[in-house]
């Protein structure tokens, strides 16, 4: 059987093909089409993913409000504090400043502080985005909003920075202080802030036992009213270690940032530099999306950087006000609670990671625990061998302060790196950082204790010998204090470049 070309047989056979093959060629015609939407859809998708930058943009806000408030409330502070005879006067030989200076520079770091927080809560009432740019999460509260900054670290702030006022205005003892420190610990426990930082050490513990939650239930046979109502009662051993922990951390922290507090700028520098470094783990943790305390602990971060950096310019050698122990304290307390969060969702390596940020309140308060355990000394007695009176013999003061930066900004960056490791390489370095810091802080202070028997046992002999007022020049005169003689290497240098340092406060906070 043959077909001609025009055979209707061939024509209806052919009909589906050809409409086939129009419906090809119109679908090829719309490819190009297609592909320049994919790719704009691609290149939209790349832009908008979240990234540490963007985030930090999207709280500028905190950091613009807090820093603004500390600028201009500095000085208004400084009136204040001059007005009613709130100054520092030089009236130790250790202090290197020779004319009063102002307090109260605490109070105006704590208004910046306060501020930053404000701005995140009336962010979370403003339509989203027009202050503050939250960064996506789905830690939300039943509000379908970020957590605000709890409240227990607000009240914590509050508690430790009054304290340190009322020290600064009319002295107090060195016990009430630390009731203060440890109420403000208690609200943190309170609300859980960094009670389960405990948990990545111990709950390995529980599941060798069997108990991964380190829970225990006790039947007490009948109810008590408010302490069991149900006729039993939980323990819940995480937790109370936690506390523990936060009681600990907070004492050391406040004491440790008031030691440090010993020359222009220092301290406030020195916590400036160290939140830049926890607020770029702050930031990878708010991209992981690692928990609730996410955006609380970028806020934080923000508002504390930008009270310090408010308050930097005003307490820069030569500084026309200090920060007192309102200040003091409150940039430790404030800084341990950042790092105390990081241990939120059990992530204990993060909280190594930052006090390794942390490291040189913490390295010189080891110093002077040992440098005076072994002098026979009170933790409470001062002296002048901290880790910037001896850069400062040496540098200055400007060129003291300008080291020890440089110092914090190395430990921020070994931090950031740590916090990016594995929690065994975290754990690891922590193990041999805090070996060094025993071992060198024992060998400096058994060094200068045995130069101080060794001064001692020369002015000893210098005066059974009857030397009596030919004494050497730089020698200690008999039954002289080798520690407070202005003569010798280690007294200090009489700067006229440098007027002013605060003083350590003479209590527990100086151990």
């Amino acid at each position: 059987m043959t077909f001609s070309p025009s055979s209707p047989e061939l024509l209806s056979a052919a009909d589906p093909l050809a409409s086939r093959v129009r419906a090809l060629g119109d679908e090829l015609a719309l490819l190009p089409a297609r592909l320049s939407e994919l790719m704009d859809a691609v290149g939209a998708a790349a832009v908008e993913a979240p990234t540490r930058l963007s985030i930090f943009h999207g709280y500028m806000a905190v950091l613009v409000a807090s820093f603004v408030v500390a600028l201009f409330a500095t000085p208004i502070m400084r009136k204040l504090a001059i007005a009613n005879g709130i100054v520092d006067r030089p009236s130790e030989s250790r202090k290197v400043h020779r004319t009063p200076v102002a307090y109260l520079g605490g109070v105006a770091v704590f208004l910046g502080i306060m501020a930053g927080i404000m701005v995140s809560y009336l962010a979370l009432a403003a339509p989203e985005g027009s202050i503050i740019t939250f960064h996506t999460t789905q830690h939300l509260n039943p509000a379908l909003l970020p957590a605000p900054v709890p409240i227990s670290i607000i009240l914590g702030m509050t508690i430790i920075m009054l304290c340190g006022l009322y020290d600064d205005v009319l002295g107090i003892s060195p016990r009430v202080k630390i009731a203060g420190q440890l109420f403000a610990a208690a609200a943190l426990a309170i609300e859980d802030v960094g009670v389960r930082l405990a948990g990545g050490v111990m709950e390995p513990i529980g599941v060798w036992i069997g108990n991964q939650d380190l829970t225990w239930t006790f039947e007490l046979g009948g109810a008590i009213p408010y302490l069991a109502p149900g006729g039993e009662i939980s323990f819940d051993l995480i937790y109370w270690s936690g506390a523990a922990i936060i009681a600990i951390f907070v004492l050391g922290a406040c004491n440790a940032s008031n030691l440090v507090d010993g020359l222009d700028g220092l301290l406030t520098g020195v916590t400036s530099i160290a939140m830049i470094g926890l607020l770029i783990v702050a930031l990878s943790l708010a991209l992981m999306d690692d928990g609730q305390r996410d955006a609380q602990r970028v806020v934080l971060c923000l508002a504390i950087l930008g009270a310090c950096l408010g308050f930097l310019p005003h307490n820069w050698n030569p500084a026309s006000i200090f920060l007192g122990d309102a200040g003091s304290l409150l940039l430790g307390y404030c800084t341990i609670v950042v790092i105390l969060t990081l241990g939120d969702t059990a992530k204990t390596n993060l909280v190594f990671a930052g006090l390794l940020i942390y490291s040189i309140p913490i390295i010189d308060t080891v110093l002077a625990i040992v440098r005076r355990k072994l002098a026979g000394k009170s933790l409470a007695d001062a002296d002048d061998q901290h880790l910037h009176h001896m850069l400062k013999r040496s540098l200055g003061v400007k060129g003291a302060v300008t080291a020890l930066y440089a110092i914090g900004a190395g430990f921020a960056t070994l931090g950031v790196v740590v916090s990016l490791s594995r929690a065994r390489v975290s754990y690891a370095l922590a193990l041999l950082f805090a070996s060094y810091i025993t071992v060198l802080a024992t060998k400096v202070a058994r060094r200068a204790h045995m130069e101080a028997e060794m001064n001692r046992r020369m002015a000893h002999e210098a005066g059974r010998s009857g030397i009596g007022s030919g004494h050497a020049p730089g020698r200690p005169k008999p039954g002289a204090d080798p520690a407070s003689t202005p003569a010798g290497p280690s007294a200090p240098a009489s700067d006229p470049d440098s007027p002013t340092e605060p003083a350590e406060s003479a209590a527990v906070t100086n151990a």
